[in-house]
């Protein structure tokens, strides 16, 4: 799992390495389960900070998939096993993002310990990556879609790759070619059919960007691809993880709009107070078991009842 180092690619290589983008860059092949693990610490990430508690009913909530713990546990310990080889002119380093993971019984609730030397790179991450950008990436459930998302958003001001690149090193970044040359998905059709067409699918459902791929021939088979990227797109209608805002926030802000409610009047109702909240449903939900009320419409009774206190503005 090196950065790019092929000279077939250098120029992508370079450009790279000026981003400091390593995890970004490198090869690996991250299953969808430990890249959404890894993108709900990137939205808690905090400055000089290792240790992060993720709940999985966070994980639920942001990305509207659920992971039994089998998987969980499958994807962590598979992610203590994976390491990175940053190369640079100066130095070759090697380190492991994590140091450990550990489940709290009873409370669906993971406490993770990042690996201190790793602490920059996740910070690169991080800011390579605006808010609705990551949230993009967690839309797409493939990883191979994470990927080539993550890839193709490094040159969306370019609107492609400088140059087609050889479909052998693109299947390394995918982690199909491990470092005994032992190739994935060798066919030509099978490569379009379970990576790219599905990833081309989800990228243009779930993201901000449009992807597209062009495969050219050298002799009578397939050996260069050329990724295509636009930003013509408008912003994903969901809702997107925000680094400036608390992801309490965020959560509350989904469950009230489970209720029917626009993201806009959601928001107005959280700053006015979450338990002011919890504590109307429940009045209400008493008040319409006695017969004194009938709510028939849950988000009309709630603005309504908002827009009286003043919380929501009228018209």
């Amino acid at each position: 799992m090196k950065i790019l180092k092929s000279e077939n690619i250098q120029a992508i290589g370079e450009k790279i390495y000026k981003q400091h983008n390593a995890i970004t860059s490198g090869r690996y092949d991250f299953t969808a389960c430990q890249l959404d693990i890894l993108f709900m610490i990137l939205a808690n990430l905090r400055a000089k900070e290792i240790n992060y508690s993720i709940h999985t009913s966070d994980i639920e909530i942001i990305t509207g998939r659920k992971w039994n713990i089998s998987q969980l546990t499958d994807s962590t310990e598979q992610l203590l096993t994976r390491m990175f080889e940053i190369e640079t002119s100066e130095e070759y380093s090697q380190f492991v993002l994590f140091q450990h993971f550990r489940y709290i019984k009873g409370t669906r609730t993971i406490e993770v310990r990042l690996s201190e030397t790793a602490l920059p790179y996740f910070f690169d991450l991080k800011n390579n990556f605006t808010h609705f950008q990551l949230k993009s990436v967690l839309g797409c459930s493939s990883s191979y879609a994470k990927r080539l998302y993550m890839l193709a958003c490094q040159w969306r001001t370019v609107g492609k790759f400088p140059k087609p690149i050889p479909i052998v090193e693109l299947k390394r970044m995918l982690g199909l070619v491990d470092k005994k040359g032992n190739e994935q998905l060798e066919r030509i059709s099978q490569f379009k059919e379970r990576v790219l067409d599905i990833a081309k699918r989800q990228i243009n459902e779930y993201t901000d960007i449009t992807f597209d791929y062009e495969l050219f021939k050298r002799g009578r088979s397939f050996e260069l691809i050329q990724i295509y990227v636009s930003t013509t797109k408008g912003i994903p209608k969901q809702l997107e993880i925000d680094y400036k805002e608390p992801l309490d926030f965020q959560k509350n802000i989904r469950t009230i709009m489970a209720y029917g409610l626009s993201k806009e009047h959601a928001i107005l109702i959280v700053k006015d107070g979450i338990d002011k909240f919890t504590d109307f449903v429940k009045k209400v939900n008493e008040r319409a078991k006695k017969g004194e009320i009938s709510v028939d419409n849950a988000a009309a009774y709630i603005v309504g009842s908002y827009q009286k206190k003043g919380i929501i503005p009228k018209g």
